[in-house]
């Protein structure tokens, strides 16, 4: 008796697992009238219905899947005439209406359909294996055999019985890999949902989709408002700067150090190109560059801050705080920095740990206190000599909000807190000539903000590009609504 339900064990559990990994396994794709959509499901979560979007990284999410299991519908490609189309006579036309619910119907049909076969003969035929594998090892066929199939059957009922959407799909859930776009769907139309039809409800999001796409002002952008452009950590490495006067165009770039790696004249000359990378260039040194480098930018032009204030011609000093794009910038230069009368050496302790002291981070937290009232965006390269200064900031944030533009790290971060954010774009030299074996991706940032009447960070985009093929991905942050979280990355 042992030996029958030690078969019957062992083979329910290698067809339940056959069953879930088909379940997981199957993809298809199914053409509908506005294009190309991926259906597939993702088991292990809440029961839902997602309607993804890649090209505007936005989802749709509906309850009334009861198995846990999400069934998604992943938009591949879109045909922009048919989105027009439907855009424009969506709301309107019975025919359109009519056509997109067929296929919309039909394309999830047709994918339960393949679903429960595919689920029901997997888990019968691994369930068989099993049992006559377990078979040769003495334990009887039959029991097997009755278990395997009653697995698969119950899977494939499940499947039918579960997986399919019923019920209210009226309230959906809007999701995004950024925070803002969620408040900007808001803004999107869609008809009224049918609490008993699938094919309505996911009809009227296919017309709010392509409303969105042909139409993008109907929704609550940033367009037309001031940014900047904010870059690190070059370390010479020439064959990024293409990529950074692309990104910067039209922009104030503010680049917060690390422009060479020695700071030396001949890498002072091979970097000159940054000059042209956005309409001004800002610059703070970092523990790669050197004080002879900073002059010559200054000498050509370049906003050149430091701790003493901004860097003029003849090794002067002007104001600490200065105006560029309607923003009150000051910044802080790298105590390591590189020096021409040392022969460029490096200055930094011989092990990370020890860099930057305490006595000098307190220096730029009493620094940054005494000009927070002052001032809208800091630049200081090191995010460690900073640490003091926004332990300082987090006692008593500032009445006004403050972004401090770090660099140093070589990754991407934002940090939203209350009064102040701290924004690192990475390393625009994808770890620099030095670091080709890292394969890291060029990192940029933009910052979008508004000046009517005071300083209003509104969001901050941290944009990746593949040195290899070209390719650029970006995640947008808002910064003008308290954030859900501290520290996102």
């Amino acid at each position: 008796m042992g030996r029958r339900w030690l078969t019957v064990v062992v083979v329910c559990l290698a067809s339940a697992g056959a069953g879930v990994t088909a379940l997981a396994s199957l993809r298809l794709d199914r053409r509908l009238s506005v294009g190309t959509v991926r259906i597939f499901s993702d088991p292990g979560h809440r029961g839902a219905l997602d309607l993804y979007v890649p090209l505007v990284d936005w989802g749709v999410r509906f309850g009334g899947v009861r198995a846990p299991v999400r069934l998604r519908l992943d938009v591949q490609r879109v045909d922009r005439d048919a989105a027009v189309s439907v855009a424009r006579e969506g709301a309107g036309s019975p025919r359109v209406i009519a056509r997109v619910k067929r296929d919309a119907r039909d394309a999830i049909g047709s994918y339960l359909r393949i679903l429960v076969a595919l689920v029901f003969g997997c888990a019968l035929g691994f369930g068989l294996i099993v049992a006559l594998a377990l078979r040769g090892a003495g334990l009887p066929l039959l029991p097997g055999a009755i278990a395997a199939g009653a697995t698969a059957l119950a899977l494939g009922v499940a499947i039918i019985v579960l997986l399919p959407p019923r019920g209210d799909l009226g309230t959906p859930e809007y999701y995004a890999h950024g925070p803002d776009i969620p408040r900007a769907l808001r803004a999107v139309d869609s008809a009224e949902a049918s609490a008993g039809a699938l094919g309505d409800e996911l009809d009227s999001q296919l017309v709010g989709l392509a409303r969105l796409v042909v139409a993008p002002g109907q929704r609550d952008t940033l367009g037309g408002r001031p940014q900047i452009t904010v870059a690190s950590d070059l370390h010479n490495n020439l064959l990024a700067v293409p990529a950074l006067q692309r990104v910067a165009r039209g922009t104030p770039l503010f680049f917060v150090g690390d422009l060479t790696d020695r700071g030396s004249p001949l890498e002072s000359q091979l970097t000159r190109g940054i000059l042209r990378a956005g309409t001004r260039l800002v610059f703070v040194t970092g523990n790669h560059d050197s004080d002879a480098e900073a002059q010559q930018l200054a000498d050509r032009g370049a906003i050149v801050l430091t701790e003493h204030g901004r860097l003029l011609r003849g090794r002067r000093y002007g104001p600490m705080v200065v105006r560029v794009a309607g923003l009150r910038v000051a910044g802080y230069g790298d105590p390591f920095r590189r020096r021409r009368v040392r022969g460029y050496v490096n200055l930094e302790p011989p092990t990370p740990l020890s860099a930057p002291s305490v006595a000098e981070q307190n220096l730029f937290a009493n620094w940054l206190v005494g000009l927070k009232d002052e001032v809208d965006v800091v630049m200081v390269h090191e995010p460690a000599l900073a640490a003091k200064g926004i332990e300082a900031l987090r006692r008593s944030p500032p009445s006004h909000p403050i972004v401090l533009l770090l660099g140093h790290t070589h990754h991407a971060d934002i940090s939203v807190n209350r009064g102040f954010t701290t924004l690192n774009g990475g390393t625009v030299g994808a770890g620099g000539t030095g670091n080709l074996r890292q394969q890291q991706k060029i990192g940029v940032a933009r910052m979008t903000y508004a000046t009517a009447g005071s300083f209003t960070p509104l969001a901050a985009d941290l944009v990746e590009i593949d040195p290899g093929n070209g390719s650029a991905t970006a995640k947008r942050f808002r910064l003008d609504v308290p954030p859900p979280i501290q520290g996102r990355k």
